[in-house]
């Protein structure tokens, strides 16, 4: 992910890439020209501003705890940390200090569910009755210290407290390994929001075919993001009298239309490093934050429990302005 944040960085307005931290060096020879450091402390340093964290999961504490006691803000990816405890180390850590610090959770800067979240905040579905994601695809062989739930999971817990406003308060789930690796490649898992919504997630690493769908469904309809290509569709609660005699004792919704939006894709990556820059040159710009990403954690920590347990897990209600803006 690191080569990616620097083609970004490199040709953003009003940022310099100054260095690159790699001890393996620029295999990918992605550094746009800037020098290869082999230690944080150099890019310290360096007199930097903010920096990425872009390394495996198990370093980021680690990584970003040197970054806020220098006083430099950070952007780093999701998950924040690889335990609970680790991202409320690095919330006080920065917090205690006043530096500005997100997560890397792409999804919130994906064209699709950006438009979603508006609709759902304008109140264009009525009430939410329930949030379905699907996340599949083959072993991405990049992920070597982490299972399917923190690297991919973590995705659709936070896109859906972003999208909705609510706060997990239990989830059950199951895991399966099938590949031989130590972690978990597969989990399902069903959960309830504080508002009453009804949560599934269905994510793995065994499927041939790449899968990356949110559903919201509600009073009204049901909205379709598809975060592959971004699209948006309405599928709206039919008005049309019907004068079917079997179909009129059924008291629920039928099908009625179908819009796709014409929404702008811009690149999600693009749009996060915007939104991170703005943040840190003080204005209001709608991040992750680390409070915000250590709850994406927490529930993830869940799953991993109710799969471990063969038990629903609770959830402690936070406050909801951790998933605001």
């Amino acid at each position: 992910m690191g080569r990616h944040h620097a083609r970004v960085l490199s040709g953003l307005e009003g940022v310099d890439l100054v260095g690159v931290v790699d001890p393996m060096g620029d295999k990918f020879g992605a550094a746009q020209g800037a020098p290869i450091l082999d230690t944080v402390e150099e890019l310290i340093a360096l007199g930097v501003d903010y920096a990425v964290v872009a390394c495996p999961t198990h370093l980021h504490e680690q990584v970003g705890l040197a970054l806020a006691e220098a006083g430099v803000c950070a952007l780093i990816e999701k998950p924040v940390a690889e335990t609970v405890d680790g991202a409320r180390r690095l919330v006080e850590a920065f917090e205690s200090r006043s530096l500005v610090a997100g997560v890397g959770h792409i999804e919130r800067c994906n064209p699709a569910l950006r438009s979603l979240r508006t609709r759902l905040e304008a109140g264009e579905l009525g009430d939410v009755y329930q949030v379905v994601t699907r996340r599949q695809g083959p072993f991405p062989h990049r992920i070597a210290d982490v299972g399917v739930v923190k690297d991919l999971a973590t995705h659709d817990i936070d896109l859906t407290g972003w999208v909705t406003g609510r706060e997990y308060v239990s989830i059950a789930a199951h895991t399966v390994s099938k590949s031989g690796r130590v972690h978990e490649d597969m989990v399902s898992a069903v959960g309830r929001l504080d508002d009453g919504t009804m949560v599934n997630h269905l994510v793995n690493w065994l499927s041939p075919l790449k899968e990356r769908f949110t559903s919201v469904t509600g009073e009204r309809g049901c909205f379709i993001a598809d975060t592959l290509t971004a699209d948006l569709t309405f599928h709206s609660n039919s008005a049309v009298t019907t004068e079917w005699e079997a179909l009129q004792a059924f008291r629920g919704v039928s099908e009625g239309d179908m819009i796709r939006y014409a929404i702008p894709k811009r690149e999600p990556l693009l749009v996060e490093h915007e939104l991170f820059r703005d943040a840190v040159l003080g204005k209001d710009a709608d991040i992750c934050t680390l409070r915000q990403g250590m709850r994406t954690v927490q529930v993830a920590a869940a799953v991993l429990e109710s799969a471990t347990q063969n038990r629903s897990v609770s959830l402690q209600v936070e406050d909801l302005a951790t998933h605001g803006s």
